[in-house]
């Protein structure tokens, strides 16, 4: 008598049928999901919000994909299965485990490489499994989530490719050579041909497998894949009394009640600066590179035309007396972004060590002050305060 969990020789096992088919509704319902939220737009807090949704189901469906397909390759490798039907078709019969195990790999590195590429940044679509938010050894990395956001895409095309290969390949056998192969997978009695055990000859289909999904890589890394595109403001030099050694200017935005951070990586300042000033100490000039913001998962919405508009807007300016207080120093000036010039007052700290300062400071701005995100029109999914914060280390000039 066969064990229910046992693949017997005329039909596979409980446990194998109900993976195969739970793989199976999984896959069929992120596929959809994941195209669709692609596309919606999401001009309004009402097509935001419903976005993010099916993002959050996409995901948190994509990581038990993740598992279930664990679990399938290692019952697989540990059990035998019926042989195949016609065993004399070798070619076809190859053909069919090279397909099998390319979907396997599929099934596990589409979902990884989406799971890292969301852990890697912040923002949008939270998954609802109580894990996974961040993962070990993954940090917040623009570029690593951008990487691993395009292997995502990459493989996702290589899964739906195999999966519509293996459909078809059922389909043959049940239409045209008229077999038991579908019936074999399918729960209740199953008349079909003993057949025997087979264990898959793994070394063959996973080597093919291998090729192909190298393959894929390989022309992924020399032609590319959807990415960003956008263009950054080319700056040039400028002369200035002071010069930036490093720094960073960052912004943080509240999207869905969390925090989301992002930073210019490209921008200059002209500085002249009075240590010895009692109150007028000098002047700050401060030019941004729009299209060099990163901000999470939503740096691309960032960019359009409702938000930055960076194809438009290429630039922001900052231009401000530097005063100094009793608590410190403020440059309270100007600031022109999206096209509106209005006052912002930035508060902050310095230390001086010879010739080399170093400064700290934090400011809020209201969006809604640029006309940024007009679409979105109350907190519920975009916060109107922004809170910018900028360090930076200069050196006087010799």
């Amino acid at each position: 008598m066969t064990h229910p969990t046992a693949a017997g020789p005329a039909t596979y096992g409980t446990v194998t049928k109900v993976l195969h088919w739970l793989t199976a509704a999984l896959i069929l319902t992120i596929i959809p999901l994941g195209i669709i939220a692609s596309d919606m737009a999401y001009d309004t807090n009402e097509a935001l919000a419903q976005k993010a949704q099916l993002f959050t189901i996409h995901k948190t469906l994509g990581v038990a994909v993740f598992f279930v397909a664990l679990a399938r390759i290692v019952w697989a490798l540990g059990h035998p299965k019926p042989a195949p039907l016609h065993p004399e078709r070798r070619a076809e019969t190859l053909l069919a485990e090279v397909i099998h195990w390319l979907l396997y790999a599929a099934l596990v590195i589409t979902p990884l490489t989406g799971w890292i590429s969301h852990a890697a940044t912040t923002g949008f679509a939270p998954i609802w499994w109580p894990f996974g938010q961040s993962l070990p050894f993954v940090a917040k990395s623009e570029s690593t989530a951008h990487l691993f956001d395009s292997l995502h895409w990459v493989f996702g095309k290589v899964m739906i490719g195999a999966l519509l290969l293996h459909i078809a390949g059922a389909l043959k056998h049940h239409i045209i050579d008229r077999d038991a192969t579908i019936r074999r997978m399918w729960f209740g009695k199953t008349v079909a041909p003993d057949a025997g055990y087979h264990r898959t000859p793994i070394a063959a289909p996973l080597l093919a497998a291998a090729i192909v999904a190298i393959g894929v890589v390989t022309g992924f890394a020399l032609n590319g894949a959807p990415g960003d595109a956008r263009q950054t403001a080319a700056l040039g030099d400028v002369a200035s009394d002071w010069t930036v050694q490093e720094g960073t200017l960052a912004i943080t935005v509240t999207q869905f009640g969390s925090p989301v951070q992002g930073s210019f990586a490209d921008w200059t300042a002209a500085i002249t600066f009075d240590p010895d000033a009692d109150t007028d100490a000098g002047q700050v000039d401060v030019t941004i590179a729009i299209g060099s913001l990163t901000l999470g998962s939503v740096t691309d919405q960032a960019m359009g035309a409702d938000f930055f508009n960076a194809e438009s807007f290429p630039t922001a300016t900052f231009t401000a007396p530097i005063t100094k207080t009793a608590e410190g120093y403020v440059a309270d000036g100007t600031l022109t972004l999206k096209g509106t010039a209005a006052p912002v007052t930035l508060p902050f700290n310095l230390t001086l060590d010879g010739n080399t300062a170093t400064m700290q400071g934090s400011t809020t701005l209201n969006r809604q002050t640029y006309a940024i995100g007009d679409s979105m029109n109350d907190e519920t999914n975009l916060g109107f305060d922004v809170t910018v914060d900028i360090a930076l280390t200069a050196t006087k000039a010799e």
